[in-house]
């Protein structure tokens, strides 16, 4: 899931260097941003619509993908990654709920949801470019298991609780368009058709 970003540089120095440094930064940001975005697969990559599978091998194999998905996640200046979204069919995927940091949930299970609804605007890390308004339970019981197949619980409410259900999504072949409603959804597919290129 795609952060709602402003950012919100004070660029009143009065060091030049400063300036040049904060600059830079932005520049190496900006340019680790669009190399992770690059590994994400875009819509309409068919691994967007399939179904993950169930993880049954807690290896190495699996903590190597996870800490590349935040890893990604993170550069990708999102707050939500589904294995689905890196072409990996597993039943994964990483969240940043709060400032505590990064988690990873395997094999996760929406157990509980709350029968109020907020419907705000989401965007996706592999729907650039879009952000249409989805309506979400405004809390959730999570259950899943750990990267040490030690089962995991987590009781979620407002951004948490909305990024999780669109994780979840992920790993079932659901995204934001199929959320929304007709009026957007049209809006968003014309954002994202490939242009015709002109000869």
């Amino acid at each position: 899931m795609a952060h709602d970003h402003e950012h919100d540089h004070d660029h009143d120095h009065d060091d030049a260097d400063e300036h040049d440094n904060d600059e830079a930064a932005d520049r190496e940001e900006e340019a680790r941003r669009r190399h992770a975005l690059a590994q994400i697969r875009q819509y309409p990559d068919v691994a967007l619509r399939l179904r993950a599978n169930e993880v049954t091998e807690f290896d190495d194999d699996l903590r190597a993908l996870a800490g590349r998905m935040e890893r990604m996640m993170d550069d990708a200046q999102g707050i939500g990654l589904a294995a689905t979204q890196v072409g990996v069919l597993r039943r994964l995927f990483v969240f940043r709920p709060d400032d505590e940091g990064a988690r990873a949930v395997v094999n996760p299970r929406l157990v509980e949801t709350a029968e109020e609804t907020e419907t705000q605007e989401e965007g996706c890390l592999s729907l650039q470019g879009v952000r249409v308004p989805v309506a979400r339970a405004v809390r959730v019981t999570l259950a899943g298991q750990n990267l040490d197949a030690e089962d995991v619980t987590y009781e979620l409410e407002g951004m948490g609780a909305r990024v999780v259900q669109h994780e979840s999504d992920h790993l079932d072949g659901v995204l934001i368009v199929d959320r929304t409603d007709e009026e957007n959804r049209r809006r968003a597919l014309a954002i994202l058709r490939p242009q015709p290129v002109l000869r």
